[in-house]
């Protein structure tokens, strides 16, 4: 699994407080999310196609 720098969502980095990295739940794959599209819900898309909020 690589290290992500960058929401997966939006690209801005991954610096502020309130960012996560988790898994991807089908894959592994390492997600990132930052506060401001964990808050308002922004989808993702994995590499392998999974969507989550």
């Amino acid at each position: 699994m690589r290290k992500t720098d960058n929401c997966t969502t939006c690209e801005i980095r991954l610096v502020e407080e309130g960012s996560v990295r988790f898994p991807c739940p089908k894959c592994g794959e390492e997600i990132g999310r930052c506060q401001a599209c964990r808050v308002l819900g922004n989808l993702y898309e994995c590499k392998c196609g999974f969507v989550g909020p």
